[in-house]
C-alpha cells in the first residue's frame, strides 16, 4: 500500500483542485485502487465508490451490463475495460472512472493470458486504455504492479487535460 499512497495523493489533488470525482470498477486489483484512493484525507470530496467486478455476474448485478454489450468482447482486453469504465462513470455519473481487468496469478486466466496481464482504462475527459504485461505469476506484486499502473493513468489522463492545447 505505500507505493500506492503517493500517487494516490497526486490523483486526489488534482481532482480536489478540479472539483472533480471518480469511480472505480476493479477486478484483479481487489480494491487496492479504491483503498488507496480512500486513504487519502478528503477522500469524500471526489471519491464516490466502485466496486470488486471479479466475475460476469458481478458485471451483471453491480454495473448491469447486459450481455449483449458484451457481443465479440472478451475480458482482460482493453476494450473491455473501456466499457467497465464508461458504464461505471455513467452509473456514479462521475467526471472519471477507472477499470481494470485480468490476470494476477499464479496461473493465467480462462482468456489465454499469462500471469501478469492486466487492461486499464480511463474514461473522462480523456481516455484511454492499456495493456501491462509484468511477466510475473507472483499475485500479490502484480495485484500492486496493476492498481499502481492504473493510479498512474489517472494522473496521466488528469494532466493530459489540463495541459495547453496546440
Amino acid at each position: 500500500m505505500q507505493t500506492l499512497l503517493p500517487r494516490a495523493e497526486k490523483a486526489a489533488a488534482l481532482l480536489k483542485a478540479r472539483r472533480e470525482t471518480v469511480a472505480v470498477a476493479e477486478s484483479s486489483t481487489g480494491g487496492l485502487i479504491s483503498a488507496a484512493l480512500l486513504a487519502i484525507p478528503g477522500a469524500s470530496a471526489y471519491f464516490l465508490g466502485g466496486g470488486i467486478i471479479y466475475t460476469r455476474q458481478a458485471g451483471r448485478v453491480f454495473l448491469q451490463i447486459p450481455d449483449q454489450a458484451l457481443t465479440g468482447m472478451r475480458a482482460a482486453t482493453e476494450p473491455y475495460a473501456l466499457l467497465g469504465a464508461s458504464t461505471v462513470r455513467e452509473r456514479f455519473a462521475s467526471s472519471w472512472a477507472i477499470a481494470e481487468t485480468g490476470a494476477t496469478g499464479p496461473t493465467g486466466n480462462r482468456y489465454g493470458d499469462k500471469a501478469g496481464h492486466s487492461c486499464i482504462a480511463v474514461v473522462g475527459a480523456v481516455e484511454r486504455a492499456i495493456t501491462l504485461e509484468t511477466g510475473s505469476a507472483d499475485r500479490l506484486a502484480n495485484m500492486r504492479a496493476f492498481a499502481a499502473a492504473a493510479l498512474d493513468l489517472l494522473i496521466a489522463c488528469l494532466q493530459q487535460q489540463t495541459e495547453p492545447r496546440p
